[in-house]
């Protein structure tokens, strides 16, 4: 008979409900799934942007996870198991940015450092994220730190025992361990607890003073990688004090080098034989934390590159075995909420136009009534470019529009964390005002700015837009929607006000066909949909520019013209194109800067009734859902 619920490391044996469901909500011991070793920065000699990341438990060369919002190098990481977080760099630099680890794409703005500097340590537990040390005009023993899970700037913790740049740092769960140092190089070890704030304390020596070392670990023990001028590997016991001790040597001599782990395998990242320009490499190199010995070939990173010090993983030593979940987004079990077509119920507002525009993003559970929740931040201060970018199951789409120069900006979310958007690519063409439709796979903007084109994404894949085909006329201002097949635009102006609707086949690229038509030619209506109907809300009619109340509806899967459906609860245009999780529809925002949202049953007939409050007043509100008809 095999034994009950299985630990971390072992799957096998038989499961009890009632051991499942105690470690899933509490003890956390089921096993871990699959962990990324994410490297930010580094130079070439020259300064790059590059992200890359491999799985640590397989061996193998790194791919591309994103950009950097500039080049830079010598920054610092921390991360929990949702995001990674850089802070500073080379050019001395304050910024604090951050990652997604299980997603791939651009990092987002965080918040600023304390202090500009560079080459300062990490280390991280599943809440905190301290950057200690570094290099401003001179050596600094400033220790700042963060709040992983929230945005915003540093605060000051205290001071290490020692003024030293180039310094390696290591976390458990409780305690943060910094170590050597440049100018000149030293064996200084010291901690702080986590938890709390205040100056470091002597922990011990190295057995070799080194610059530009790299520190990982598990729970228990600590390791010391590399360095100038020597680059042994030397541990430590996390929970005491003492001195470290000899663990093995690396394969490839290097300093400036990044360090990881999931808490059984440590890798170390790329780096160089020297503080200088030449011997940057590639070289990944792993050992097995538990057991003293040499390091072996893991893998390449995508390039060459030394000061590679900000690398960081969503499954290290300092986090706890237990993967807490943000209950608003996540199942009372700790799975994430159902996804796709029928099932899900997220919806998220992607920018909006106000009195300044902004670039606020929030949610809703669209099953619900009430007011809109913070999600984050896009990454235009502006108004969702493309109306009714619906995006897929797991991750939501929208083209901005800001300042001169960001119209057909693709921001992305990811709907399983809450955070800011960050950048997925461009349009083909510089454009405002789109109308979006999609199903899982793909997403399609059509028209903008009184043009005819449309363009395509891969929703599962970060780049930009490819040529899809042409609108019946030139468009925009137009509402997008679409079932699992068909993807309908309807109104906008062609420059007049349109009546027209036109229809595509997402999965095939080629030209739109005419569908039927409006009860009357309107722009900025807004839209949602189920698998079989699409409704059409609001407007502007022309000619009389006046605000429109009215609801109407067609069924996707014919042609013809749109039948009545009811009312809003007051005339608007403006008004975004809604979120629908299938069953309902919710529209959000409208003209001269509304906070009002309303939700219709799509199913059926009838007026809209109240469903709560946005975070702000808003018109060109860019909605996107995970659940909608699109989605299977």
């Amino acid at each position: 008979m095999g034994k009950s619920y299985p630990d971390r490391t072992n799957a096998t044996g038989v499961w009890k409900i009632s051991d499942i469901t105690k470690n899933k909500v509490s003890d956390g011991t089921y096993p871990k799934g699959a962990v990324r070793a994410v490297c930010g920065g580094g130079d070439t000699p020259s300064v790059v942007n590059t992200i890359d990341f491999v799985q640590i438990e397989s061996a193998g060369n790194a791919t591309d996870f994103g950009d950097l919002v500039s080049a830079r190098s010598n920054m610092a990481g921390t991360a929990s198991h949702i995001r990674g977080v850089f802070g500073g760099g080379y050019p001395n630099q304050n910024v604090i940015q951050y990652i997604t680890i299980l997603t791939t794409g651009n990092t987002a703005d965080f918040g600023d450092m304390t202090i500009s500097g560079r080459a300062r340590a990490g280390a991280s537990n599943n809440t905190r994220g301290l950057m200690a040390g570094g290099f401003i005009s001179g050596n600094s023993n400033v220790i700042d730190f963060i709040t992983i899970a929230s945005l915003g700037n540093a605060t000051d913790f205290g001071d290490r025992t020692v003024s030293k740049n180039s310094v390696a740092g290591l976390a458990n769960t409780t305690r943060a361990v910094f170590a050597g140092g440049s100018n000149p190089a030293d064996n200084v070890i010291d901690f702080v607890q986590i938890s709390t704030t205040g100056n470091a304390v002597d922990f011990g020596d190295l057995a070799v003073a080194r610059q530009g070392a790299a520190g990982s670990n598990s729970s228990i023990k600590g390791l010391f990688s590399g360095g100038q001028p020597a680059s042994p590997i030397e541990s430590i016991n996390i929970g005491s004090l003492g001195n470290s001790v000899d663990f093995g040597d690396l394969a490839t001599v290097r300093a400036y080098l990044g360090s990881t782990d999931n808490g059984v395998r440590s890798l170390t990242y790329a780096g160089s034989e020297r503080d200088t320009d030449a011997n940057k490499t590639n070289q990944i190199e792993q050992v097995q934390i538990v057991s003293a010995g040499n390091a072996t070939d893991f893998g390449d990173a995508t390039s060459s590159r030394g000061n590679t010090q900000a690398t960081i993983s969503n499954g290290h030593g300092g986090l706890s075995q237990f993967i807490p979940r943000a209950p608003e987004l996540y199942s009372p079990t700790g799975k994430v909420v159902p996804r796709g077509g029928g099932v899900g119920n997220i919806g998220v507002s992607m920018g909006r136009q106000d009195d300044s525009n902004s670039n606020t993003m929030g949610f809703i559970t669209i099953s619900t009534t009430g007011n809109e929740v913070d999600f984050g931040d896009a990454t235009v201060v502006g108004y969702a470019g493309a109306i009714g970018s619906k995006g897929g199951s797991t991750r939501g789409i929208s083209s901005m529009s800001g300042s001169p120069g960001t119209e057909g900006e693709l921001d992305y979310i990811n709907y399983h964390t809450k955070g800011n958007a960050s950048s997925f690519g461009n349009l083909s063409s510089n454009r405002s005002a789109s109308s979006g439709c999609s199903n899982d796979t793909r997403q399609v903007m059509m028209g903008g700015n009184d043009t005819n084109v449309m363009d395509y994404i891969t929703i599962a894949t970060i780049g930009n837009a490819a040529d899809f085909g042409d609108l019946t006329t030139n468009n925009n201002q137009g509402a997008g929607t679409s079932s699992t097949t068909r993807g309908l635009r309807a109104g906008g102006i062609t420059p007049g006000a349109s009546d027209v609707i036109d229809y595509i086949t997402i999965a095939n690229t080629g030209n739109a066909t005419d569908f039927g038509n409006l009860s009357q030619a309107k722009r900025q209506p807004g839209s949602a949909n189920s698998t079989t109907r699409a409704v059409f809300a609001g407007g502007l009619s022309s000619p009389g520019s006046s605000d429109l109340d009215e609801i109407e509806y067609v069924t996707i899967a014919s042609t013809g013209n749109v039948t009545d459906f009811g009312n809003l609860l007051a005339a608007k245009e403006r008004i975004s194109n809604g979120h629908s999780n299938q069953n309902r529809g919710v529209f959000q925002g409208g003209h001269s800067n509304q906070n009002v949202m309303q939700y219709i049953t799509i199913a059926t007939t009838g007026n809209a009734t109240d469903f709560g409050d946005l975070t702000s007043a808003a018109s060109y509100v860019g909605s996107v859902c995970n659940g909608h008809g699109g989605l299977s």
